[in-house]
């Protein structure tokens, strides 16, 4: 019977230069000289294999190469798709030239056929003729088979393959877009991920008719460049199974419901499907930037004394000034003398007597008439919506934007009182002509436009004629009140 070995009270560890444990080699030893030879081979193949091998160790995970998308998105990574037709091209240029550049706008007018007095102006973008649609059903009664082809734009704008676009925007040659705004606006999304981005009817009915999750065409919607090629290749086969609806807007929105995205909801593009006079709609405007207005023919002109082209390059040239305060409604309250005074900074400011709340001052005037006109038609809105006193007289005293100038300390806007005639009944603010107001450029980032807040205002102790708002930051807990603040309760 053998006795086990003690181990050797000074027996060492391994060397670390040798290529086997000390107890192997010591072991090897004691065998001929051949099966030492083949075991130092053995061990010599293993340890080749064990380097060479790529799946025998565990590597460190490689650092994630971030996207190249950290640039800032601006107008050169915007593509313009503009539905349009031979009849409506020549008398809507004006509107389109009010927005477009040659030189930082990339836009294509796309046309049903070629004009017969074709413009080579480069203030308005080139003319592209539609492919024939012909082979695709439309059953909609009483509808324009044109919807078909403004729907397939999105499929041959993409189809361009034009450089370095990260959102393709579809619009009609009646809407006017606010191209700072809208890059801001579209800043706030991830380009490289699917984004639907527009905005509903103003009307409740069209939204009933249509769909409360779809983005009206004519207040335009953006499409980023990853779900647009998509979209591209899936849209004719997807055009042939909704020969029944209206419009293009319908299908694109149809399209895009089978591939399974739903509309981001951008309250600054505006359908506009309202008529008559649009005051009320600018002069409370949602705390967003203003993107778009479309339907210009049909409201009357923004601004007094001017015809339509006019009022939008007034309006167009304080959003040059300042973009992201374009219509951005701001309320001053002056508690010595009970007044609150609303601005719809760059359009026009009234002057409101008594202890008006804020909410009632944010909740849209109604001026305007709906889309249909019907006396069937329930006029119902996607808004807040009181009443607008037909007498003049009776209307708080409203004064337009008449002028912009601006310099290192800041901006001035003037405002001119509008004259609505002989009104005997008695108002406190009869003498007050022109009311001046200071701000600062307003300057948002995405994570600001993300959760914006409305601006404060103060309205400085000495007027008779004139008088001066300044328009600020509000406080960390000021509120936006005739009281200046929270009253106690015992």
């Amino acid at each position: 019977m053998h006795q086990r070995r003690k181990k050797e009270p000074g027996s060492l560890p391994p060397s670390p230069e040798s290529p086997m444990p000390a107890n192997l080699l010591r072991s090897a030893t004691r065998f001929p000289p051949r099966f030492k030879s083949i075991l130092l081979i053995f061990s010599l193949l293993v340890n080749l294999y064990l380097l060479v091998n790529p799946w025998s160790t565990v590597e460190p995970p490689l650092p994630k190469i971030s996207r190249l998308t950290t640039s800032i998105t601006t107008h050169h990574h915007i593509v313009f798709a503009i539905a349009s037709s031979s009849l409506s091209w020549p008398r809507r240029e004006p509107y389109v030239r009010l927005w477009y550049s040659p030189n930082t706008t990339r836009a294509f007018a796309f046309l049903d056929r070629p004009l017969s007095n074709a413009s080579s102006s480069p203030d308005i973008p080139p003319v592209v003729v539609s492919a024939d649609t012909s082979k695709f059903p439309y059953t909609f009664k009483g509808g324009l088979r044109s919807a078909i082809r403004v729907a397939r734009i999105v499929k041959e704008v993409v189809e361009r393959n034009e450089s370095d676009v990260r959102w393709f925007v579809f619009g009609d040659d009646d809407t006017v877009f606010f191209m700072d705004n809208l890059v801001k606006t579209l800043s706030k999304y991830d380009h490289d991920k699917w984004f639907y981005i527009g905005s509903n009817s103003e009307c409740y009915e069209q939204n009933v008719k249509n769909s409360f999750d779809m983005a009206f065409g004519g207040g335009g919607f953006a499409i980023s460049h990853s779900l647009g090629r998509v979209l591209a290749r899936i849209l004719d086969s997807c055009l042939m199974r909704y020969p029944h609806l209206y419009g293009s807007d319908a299908r694109i929105y149809s399209c895009l419901a089978e591939l399974g995205v739903g509309l981001t909801h951008e309250p600054g593009f505006h359908q506009v499907d309202m008529r008559g006079n649009l005051f009320g709609l600018l002069a409370a405007h949602p705390l967003s930037p203003l993107v778009s207005l479309h339907h210009l023919e049909t409201v009357e002109p923004l601004f007094p004394h001017m015809n339509r082209t006019q009022a939008l390059e007034h309006l167009l040239a304080a959003a040059n000034v300042d973009p992201a305060r374009i219509l951005q409604q701001t309320v001053c309250y002056d508690r010595s003398n009970s007044l609150a005074f609303s601005v719809s900074w760059g359009f026009s400011i009234q002057v409101f007597q008594g202890k008006e709340l804020l909410p009632d001052l944010l909740s849209l005037q109604r001026t305007f008439m709906p889309w249909r006109r019907s006396n069937k038609v329930n006029t119902h809105f996607m808004f807040n919506v009181r009443g607008y006193p037909r007498d003049p007289c009776k209307s708080p005293p409203v004064f337009f934007m008449e002028s912009i100038t601006s310099d290192k300390r800041g901006i001035w806007s003037y405002y001119t009182r509008l004259d609505v005639g002989n009104c005997f009944a008695f108002n406190a603010t009869e003498p007050l002509k022109q009311i001046r107001v200071f701000s600062t450029r307003l300057e948002l980032d995405s994570e600001q436009m993300k959760a914006p807040r409305r601006q404060c205002c103060n309205v400085l102790p000495s007027w008779n004629d004139s008088m001066t708002i300044h328009i600020r930051q509000c406080g960390i807990d000021e509120l936006i009140s005739m009281h200046s603040k929270t009253p106690l309760f015992s």
